[in-house]
């Protein structure tokens, strides 16, 4: 992978027909990537995806990210040889432990080993070596492989991960770790020395939220961030969050008011979990990330006040901004 790209990253809520829409027109404006969030009870991620791949001819597509718990390693492969056969060759495969599973009563043991033993697990069907596979987690008898031919004997794996063990465990078997929902340049060093590694790319991505009506754009980032400030906030070292904030942010979502918790959230407090407001001020928070050292950049949903306008923005003004020496 080219150092500093630029992603689009979909929530799995649209009609069909959108999804290859907004696909089309993010490769037309340059992205070099599109994924789709495999979330708790939203549309899986595969049938957005096979959308997309139908509309696309260059970018690389990709789940951010299916997990071992709720889906079986040989059901994770079945996925991706598809979106590669369907994508003639495009496909990356984006594993992690997931969240909120327990609301369905999965429970989620030993995160680094399922993971890892997922990838493994994979990489022998997608690569025709029916030599069986012995994990602590998983099994594969010796003889058992695809009954049919995939594109490709391997595809990019992309870890998602906050913590010390999970991103190490990115820069020992993986091309790419993705840090989700932040947008904190300051977390990129302690995150690359989690990675222990130059080889693998460190993917950011955040809600993302343009318009030319910089404050409109920054209060829907504000209503997008409350809803997990509480899951991602605890995880990052380098922010103290006001005394009390995360308390008035939980009362306000229990009681049916998201846009009353967004508007408490501070501007500094934002600008570490969102990407928003004017062309502008995206295009200068996406140049400290570069310089920061991120290697990808994913601009996640819901993009502007409507996804078609957000992408248009960012292909169109956001993009150009972003000079040669910033995104090669």
């Amino acid at each position: 992978m080219s150092l500093r790209q630029i992603g689009l990253a979909f929530q799995s809520d649209k009609a069909p027909g959108t999804y290859a829409r907004l696909a089309a027109a993010g490769e037309a404006y340059g992205v070099d990537m599109l994924g789709v969030y495999g979330d708790l009870m939203f549309q899986p991620p595969l049938g957005p995806l096979l959308e997309m791949a139908g509309a696309t001819s260059r970018v690389a597509l990709g789940p951010v990210c299916l997990n071992p718990y709720s889906l079986h390693p040989y059901e994770i492969a079945g996925q991706i040889a598809t979106l590669d056969l369907v994508s003639e060759g495009r496909a990356f495969l984006g594993l992690a432990r997931g969240a909120w599973l327990t609301d369905v009563g999965v429970d989620q043991p030993e995160p680094i080993k399922h993971v890892a033993e997922s990838a493994a697990y994979v990489a022998k069907l997608l690569a025709g070596d029916d030599s069986g596979f012995e994990g602590e987690v998983f099994r594969l008898k010796p003889g058992v492989q695809l009954h049919y031919r995939p594109e490709r004997e391997s595809v990019p794996l992309l870890i998602g991960g906050w913590g010390p063990k999970i991103l190490a465990l990115a820069g020992r078997i993986a091309a790419e770790a993705k840090v989700g929902g932040t947008a904190n340049p300051e977390l990129v060093p302690t995150m690359r020395a989690r990675l222990g590694t130059e080889e693998a790319a460190l993917v950011i991505g955040a809600v993302t939220v343009v318009d030319d009506d910089g404050a409109a754009a920054r209060a829907l980032a504000r209503t997008e961030v409350a809803g997990y400030l509480a899951v991602v906030a605890e995880f990052d070292p380098t922010t103290e969050l006001p005394p009390g904030l995360m308390t008035e942010v939980r009362l306000k979502l229990e009681a049916g008011d998201p846009q009353g918790a967004g508007r408490i959230i501070p501007d500094e407090v934002l600008d570490r979990f969102a990407i928003s407001g004017t062309p502008e001020q995206v295009a200068t928070h996406v140049a400290t990330l570069f310089e920061a050292g991120v290697d990808r950049v994913e601009l996640g949903t819901p993009h502007g006040l409507s996804s078609d306008r957000g992408i248009e923005l960012i292909g169109s003004k956001v993009l150009p901004m972003l000079s040669e020496t910033q995104r090669p």
